[in-house]
């Protein structure tokens, strides 16, 4: 796999994870609402669904995905639900400042189920990687070339989640009154459940 060819890889793969969307939204809300360990959390389960989307696009096995209609429904829909009622909860919640939380679990499990759950019930990913790989890198990958990739998208991710995250963080830092952490559990949670909605509405 020649250099130029990675690269148009790279590029494509950037401009499909850094644009906005439910799953970026979720970080920088995930990231506010509990810190940046849930927020790499998300984006952990949301790397770990496009790896396994790559690995079936390579082996030829999208387009069984694709045709899992009811497994992905209900992953999307569950993963939706969940960040709906999170934002929920958020909303409602009493303001607790950053430095308050010290020695609390920032719920870490759920964020990479949530991540994970939505990737792989997003029906746009199979189409993605179908439309992408055999135009890109050719339609035949070795073991290899997987490998390859996989390690595009994880630099390609990191930079981007990574992005997202400090962001969130350094906005997370300047929240010094209950006030001002009441109005961003309120804007966090009004995303998430705007990101739920997003979900279910993708077609």
């Amino acid at each position: 796999m020649d250099p130029a060819t990675l690269l148009a890889f790279a590029a494509a793969f950037l401009v499909f994870a850094a644009s906005p969307g439910p799953d970026n939204m979720t970080i920088i809300a995930r990231t506010l609402s509990h810190g940046p360990a849930a927020g790499l959390a998300y984006g952990l389960g949301m790397v770990l669904g496009i790896l396994a989307f790559l690995v079936l696009a390579a082996t030829g096995l999208a387009v069984v995905a694709q045709e899992m209609g009811v497994v992905m429904t209900v992953l999307r829909y569950a993963g939706a639900a969940y960040l709906v009622w999170a934002g929920i909860r958020l909303w409602t919640a009493e303001p607790v400042l950053p430095a308050e939380r010290a020695g609390t679990r920032p719920g870490v499990a759920a964020s990479v189920l949530t991540g994970l759950a939505l990737n792989l019930g997003n029906p746009k990913m199979p189409l993605f990687y179908l439309a992408l790989l055999p135009n890109v890198v050719g339609a035949a990958l070795t073991p290899a070339q997987v490998g390859i990739l996989a390690a595009v998208i994880l630099a390609v991710e990191a930079l981007v989640i990574g992005g997202h995250v400090v962001l969130a963080g350094r906005l997370r830092r300047i929240l010094r009154t209950r006030i001002a952490v009441r109005r961003a559990n309120r804007v966090a949670g009004s995303v998430m459940v705007g990101a739920g909605v997003a979900v279910v509405a993708a077609r």
